[in-house]
């Protein structure tokens, strides 16, 4: 089991679709490093030798901001945009979409669920 910046590649797929596992990592990144490092792309997890996995872990440290940093980093520009009160902060703050898509349908993952009708009374059972 290869464990890589915090998390467990599954060991029975390519190291290629592996990495990807990666938060901040995605199938082109996975890529360059497989290339830099020179292990071949069909290479599964559990074939990996243990200094193969320590380049892959020197790479990703030097060359990429990955998981918890890449996160705080994330919500850190979603923090100053709402503080600055641009347009994309107000958006984020009311839970709305903020790249101009239509909210009057649509947008229910931003939006959540539909509510219904408050305090309607239901007809009595007879």
């Amino acid at each position: 089991m290869a464990r890589i910046a915090g998390v467990d590649l599954p060991r029975n797929k390519r190291i290629e679709i592996a990495l990807t596992y990666i938060y901040g990592i995605g199938l082109s990144h996975a890529q360059k490093i497989i290339e830099t490092t020179s292990i071949h792309c069909n290479t599964k997890v559990n074939q990996l030798k243990d200094e193969e996995i320590v380049k892959i872990r020197s790479i990703l440290d030097t060359n990429y901001q990955i998981e918890g940093d890449l996160r705080r980093f994330e919500s850190m520009n979603i923090k100053r945009l709402m503080e600055i009160n641009s347009y994309k902060g107000k958006r984020h703050r009311i839970g709305l979409p903020l790249r101009g898509q239509r909210t009057r349908t649509n947008a229910r993952t931003r939006r959540g669920t539909k509510k219904t009708m408050a305090n309607k009374k239901k007809a009595p059972k007879k």
